[in-house]
């Protein structure tokens, strides 16, 4: 696979990774940040602290941390879905 960008993170292992929730319909959400520890269908469990938060993707906007240093936000929606299948996904451009 090729090596995680700005244009091509949705489509690569997001555990591990630093995150920052840029907005969210749960406005007790924004701002929180931490580290990628679980993901499932619907949900980012993150690290923040101590605690561990479970964060809906389907009404959230992320900001993750890449490899490099550069932060990209990506829009949760695109995130929904199993992990393993976002490899297969297509995003439609307009």
């Amino acid at each position: 696979m090729s090596p995680i960008t700005p244009k091509n993170v949705w489509r690569h292992e997001l555990i591990g990774l630093e995150v920052k929730i840029a907005k969210s319909t749960c406005s007790s959400q924004v701002g929180l940040k931490g580290k990628v520890i679980d993901e499932t269908k619907n949900m980012l469990i993150i690290q923040d602290g101590s605690k561990k938060r479970k964060i809906p993707k389907n009404i959230s906007e992320f900001r993750f941390k890449l490899p490099d240093g550069c932060w990209v936000s990506v829009d949760g929606k695109i995130l929904v879905g199993r992990p393993e299948d976002r490899v297969k996904k297509t995003i439609r451009r307009w």
